[in-house]
């Protein structure tokens, strides 16, 4: 996921940066890193864990408990 795409991904959910923070249990400053690309000079690259929690909120999941319990959607 390139920095564009995780901006796309926000804005397409409609969230400021302080809710798509909430969301994936980050820091607003996180966000900013994530969609600039870089902090202090340096690439930032979006996590593996990240990126598959994009996907999931996308896709209306709001939390996970295991494989033998229901999903909480959104």
């Amino acid at each position: 996921m390139e920095p564009t795409d995780f901006k796309k991904w926000r804005k397409s959910l409609r969230f400021s940066q302080r809710d798509a923070a909430h969301a994936l249990g980050l820091k607003r400053r996180m966000i900013q890193y994530y969609e600039k690309g870089e902090r202090d000079g340096e690439a930032v690259e979006i996590p593996l864990a990240v990126r598959l929690a994009c996907y999931a909120i996308s896709e209306g999941v709001a939390d996970y408990a295991g494989p033998h319990r229901k999903v909480k959607k959104r």
